[in-house]
């Protein structure tokens, strides 16, 4: 079966509960199509771009699978029908992920850009 990442964005007035909550079901629609979750993360309350539906923040969840075309038609039907749901994108996959998302693993990457740049400003003051 073909490997797939999905991102939904929620609206800004419900709960973290109700955000796993949405995960959940979204979750269980795929593995009753007979697909798998390798993994599911909730990104938090965030900064939209711009506005959607009248919102400024929103709710972003990631899900990632092991499932048939079936399974990812009938979770995407069910997004489009929830009023939970702001938008969507479901994209196919060669490899599913190691680790967390680039997301949620931004603070080391950070680190360790931080780690460059120090090592680089000693290199430039030994050299002068």
């Amino acid at each position: 079966m073909p490997f797939y990442e999905t991102v939904f964005i929620a609206r800004q007035d419900l709960s973290d509960a109700q955000v796993k909550d949405l995960i959940e079901q979204f979750s269980k629609i795929i593995t009753d199509n007979g697909g798998k979750i390798h993994k599911t993360e909730h990104w938090g309350l965030r900064t939209l771009a711009y506005r959607i539906k009248k919102s400024r923040r929103a709710h972003y969840a990631l899900i990632e699978s092991d499932a048939p075309a079936a399974a990812i038609h009938e979770m995407e039907r069910r997004m489009r029908l929830s009023e939970d749901i702001l938008r969507y994108l479901t994209v196919r996959e060669e490899a599913l992920s190691n680790g967390p998302s680039a997301i949620l693993d931004r603070g080391s990457r950070d680190d360790y850009n931080d780690s460059n740049e120090n090592s680089e400003d000693k290199d430039n003051k030994e050299a002068a």
